[in-house]
This record gives structure tokens, sequence and C-alpha cells, in this order.
């Protein structure tokens, strides 16, 4: 089986909720505090890939910071993952990652269906 890592924030009832279904189903996983330790733009564009999705998608929104910073306004994908490494709470949580797939475990049925995968 290959590892699993979450990037989780203990603050967040979702990012715990994740970590318990994965300690249910007896499965180990690397935990990132990602706040303290934001993934590199290397990192974040793997997981992108891995997540199908674009880094606007993955941007918390409802962040104060989010509104500050004007971010509705950037469209270049390289700036919006620069911005969010420098600012980590942007980056929607939790995220769950394999070596083939990462899942953003919200709804934590999305979490079920990955871990059905192993």
């Amino acid at each position: 089986m290959s590892e699993i890592v979450i990037w989780h924030n203990i603050n967040c009832s979702k990012s715990n909720a994740a970590k318990n279904l994965l300690d249910e189903n007896k499965l180990e996983c690397n935990i990132r505090n990602y706040l303290e330790n934001p993934p590199s733009f290397d990192e974040l564009k793997d997981v992108l890939k891995k997540l199908n999705m674009s880094a606007f998608q993955l941007i918390r929104s409802g962040e104060t910071i989010y509104k500050s910073l004007n971010l509705q306004n950037i469209k270049d994908e390289d700036e919006l993952i620069k911005i969010m490494i420098e600012n980590p709470i942007l980056i929607e949580r939790p995220i769950i990652i394999n070596e083939n797939k990462a899942v953003i475990a919200r709804p934590i049925e999305k979490l079920s269906d990955f871990i059905n995968e192993f």
C-alpha cells in the first residue's frame, strides 16, 4: 500500500473527522500540519494534478485574507499557487494524498470512497 498523507489542521472539525475516519479504518498516515509546514510550489502543483482541479478551485474563498488580497481577480495559476504557499490558510482542507490520487474530504463521504480503493 502506498503512503497516505493528510494535510491537516487540528483546529478544523472536518480535518479532525477525516483523521478519525482514517484511524477507524486502520490506515496509517503521515500528518502534515500544512499551516506550519506549507507545501512547496511543486508539491502544490502535484496535488492539484492529483485532485484534477485548478488552483482557484482549491482556495478557501471565505477566508478574510482572500477578500483583503482581492484574489477573485487573479486568474494566473502560478501566481495563485505562490499566494497559497505564502498564506496556507487559503488551501482547502483536509487533503488526503497517496501516490497516485488525492481527495479533499469535504464532505467526509469523499474520503470514504477514497478509502474503499485500498
